[in-house]
């Protein structure tokens, strides 16, 4: 008799596509997918980030990997039990392929799959020393010749990048970087971190002594070592600091504070980076195969460049230079921008007693912090989450699942009930002249991030102010002009100025690659992040990924790292072991490498 309880479904639906990827029968297996189905690998069949749409997308996928990949032992995953409800069977599910463990997520309806996530979870050879496989760190015995872990540890930082070249080096050492190395310390991959700051952790501390994380803790571990269960649902911009500083350390990172990476070029012959640094006062020289970007959208800041500039009297500055508000109490205070920056500025510049007025060039999403929390995140990163045996892990692929063709078909609903709840709240806003949008298609914040990475502001207390008045508002204007004293706006408005806040944003961090290696590569790579959602700021054609993050580029050997303390957490993991598999000569075929549509 058919088992049509839902881990019956599930495993007879894997039995049947095991069978058919076993006999490398791609028509047979894709008639076990729905017409409008979704395939998302994370480098367990690609050596990719993809998602194939479509049953022909599938198919071409199956034809061109089955033979390397020779994926088997489909099953439900251990210790877990498929679910049903509203028609949609789900399931965590486990495979293997030649050369690796895959883990991933099944979304079956009408008996057919609609969305599965693949995912590349470790290496066959080369597991992490993880758990029953862990060191053990203390070497019992006599030896003469023992070197303690301290003197090994010293021995190490003294080799590495002077005597001992790295395979992998990362230019910049923020939580991207960071999270990175710390994957690739497991995998046994000799990784330099190269920040330009002092000290880990500095990136946030350097920053306006208001800034905190708008979002929730549960959403902003990093890999091996969770905040503790005390830890501040909002962490602070300095506790961040100290964490990281903690976390790298802890973590034996080989990191070269102080240092400036100048220039870097690629040799085709070699497949190797020369990377000049400058440390100490000297110019060091690095030879590694592979270069990673981890700069962050935040590396490279937007500064205009207005008639009058040269002029202005008071102090002017981009809001990533943003010192805090204690020296201009009693002044005149200008912010150009209406994002998370410019409302945190302007809130904490109120709070020291300046006059501060806020200028709204274009439309702002806006989304209160206890809303966003309750109805768009508390299902996957929530305390309540947490109980309801949701870890970290689970939510990061739960999210990954969803496929980004249809990811804001999920996000409208919360959205439209946000709308609803706060509808008060957006009265008042839009009666003080702010101009609201809640994303091209209604989808709101997430949607607007990963399209473009900007346009949004978390309240955390900033639109009270701006409804109420006591910070001022201009909108729908821009700033034309400074004089000694004021800025001149488009509308003719003059406002008096002590300070001017450019809170412009920043560029892409292919802008950061034409800086250090040249314009060709930066071309050669194109556009970094968006989806070609054909929406504000992301042009088409789609293409149903983040444009060149945490995957091949282009640019063999050169790759791109972060985004949020989330993203950066998550696709660290399939970034490392991309890297280990080159490092080890594992074969690394990439399937569907992304084609370059714009430069920037």
């Amino acid at each position: 008799m058919l088992d049509t309880a839902p881990n019956g479904k599930v495993t007879t639906l894997l039995a049947l596509l095991d069978e058919a990827l076993s006999a490398n029968d791609p028509d047979r297996a894709v008639e076990l997918f729905q017409t409008d189905c979704y395939w998302r690998d994370l480098v367990a069949f690609t050596w990719n980030i993809k998602t194939m749409e479509g049953k022909d997308q599938v198919r071409d996928m199956l034809a061109a990997r089955l033979a390397d990949t020779r994926p088997s032992n489909w099953r439900i995953a251990d210790g877990e039990d498929a679910t049903e409800a509203d028609g949609i069977v789900e399931s965590w599910i486990q495979f293997d392929t030649a050369v690796a463990r895959g883990f991933g997520h099944l979304r079956l309806k009408d008996g057919r799959i609609w969305t599965l996530l693949t995912t590349m979870a470790e290496l066959k050879g080369f597991e992490e020393p993880l758990g029953f496989d862990r060191p053990m760190g203390a070497r019992h015995g006599v030896d003469p010749t023992r070197k303690t872990w301290k003197e090994e540890r010293d021995a190490e930082a003294a080799e590495l990048g002077i005597s001992r070249q790295p395979y992998c080096v990362i230019i910049g050492g923020g939580q991207g970087g960071i999270g990175l190395a710390a994957r690739l310390r497991q995998l046994g991959v000799p990784t330099l971190i190269i920040e330009k700051n002092e000290r880990p952790g500095d990136s946030w501390r350097k920053r306006y002594k208001s800034l905190c994380l708008h979002d929730p803790v549960w959403y902003d571990h990093l890999p091996y070592l969770p905040f503790p269960p005390n830890w501040p649902v909002f962490a602070p911009k300095d506790k961040i600091g100290d964490w990281l500083e903690m976390y790298a350390k802890v973590m034996e990172l080989n990191y070269w504070g102080s240092t400036v990476c100048k220039r870097a070029s690629y040799d085709e012959a070699k497949q190797e980076w020369t990377v000049v640094v400058e440390r100490d006062c000297q110019e060091i020289t690095l030879t590694p195969k592979q270069l990673v970007l981890a700069t962050g959208m935040s590396a490279k800041p937007n500064m205009p460049n207005f008639e009058g500039m040269d002029l202005f009297k008071g102090d002017q500055h981009h809001s990533s230079q943003h010192p805090g508000p204690d020296a201009y109490k009693g002044k005149k205070a200008v912010v150009i921008g209406s994002n998370n920056s410019a409302h945190d500025i302007c809130a904490a510049l109120w709070e020291a007693g300046a006059d501060v007025t806020m200028v709204q060039r274009s439309s702002t999403h806006v989304v209160k912090s206890d809303s966003l929390m309750e109805l768009g995140l508390s299902a996957l990163y929530s305390e309540q989450a947490v109980k309801n045996g949701i870890t970290t892990a689970k939510a990061d692929l739960i999210f990954a699942s969803l496929p980004y063709k249809i990811l804001h078909e999920f996000q409208i609903p919360v959205y439209n009930a946000i709308r609803e709840r706060d509808a008060d709240f957006y009265r008042r806003l839009e009666a003080a002249g702010f101009m609201l949008d809640y994303g091209d298609d209604d989808s709101g914040l997430f949607m607007k991030y990963l399209r473009r990475g900007s346009g949004y502001y978390i309240d955390v207390g900033a639109c009270d102010l701006i409804a109420d008045g006591r910070i001022k508002l201009k909108s729908n204007v821009g700033l034309t002009r400074l004089t000694e004293h004021s800025v001149i706006l488009s509308d003719g408005t003059e406002l008096p100025a002590d300070l001017v806040v450019y809170a412009t944003g920043y560029g892409s961090m292919n802008g950061f690659a034409a800086d250090l290696i040249s314009q060709d590569v930066a071309d050669k790579v194109g556009k970094v992040w968006g989806l070609g959602s054909n929406t504000t700021k992301d042009p088409g054609p789609w293409e149903g990924e983040q444009r060149n993050m945490w995957k091949p580029t282009q640019q063999d050997g050169l790759w791109f790292h972060g985004g949020n303390l989330h993203q950066s957490r998550h696709y660290s993991q399939f970034l490392a072991l991309q890297l280990k598999a080159r490092m080890e000569g594992v074969p690394t075929l990439v399937y569907g490498r992304q084609a370059v549509h714009h430069l920037n």
